[in-house]
């Protein structure tokens, strides 16, 4: 595993990406759900919205790497923020 600089922070990413996956595995079985209409007007179910969550908050950090000088905790923030509100009106 020499080949990619494995750091605690990298680890922890990976990590919490595959928690997510199997806990979102686990509540599609358990919890069966159809797709809901949001604001964007399509139809989406809870691994869609993961999806859109997890891709916009990997603008949201990149932008923030980009544009701030700010610490990168903040950006998480801004993400958790991003997150309800794309789990809540999607």
């Amino acid at each position: 595993m020499a080949w990619m600089a494995w750091t605690w922070p990298t680890a922890a990413f990976f990590v919490v990406i595959a928690g997510l996956l199997i806990a979102f595995s686990i509540l599609g079985v358990k919890y069966p759900e159809t797709p809901r209409t949001g604001i964007l007007r399509l139809e989406t179910t809870r691994g869609d919205r993961l999806f859109i969550t997890l891709l916009g908050s990997a603008f949201i950090n990149a932008g923030w790497l980009a544009l701030s000088g700010l610490p990168q905790g903040w950006a998480l923030g801004l993400c958790a923020i991003y997150a309800a509100a794309v789990f809540r009106w999607v």
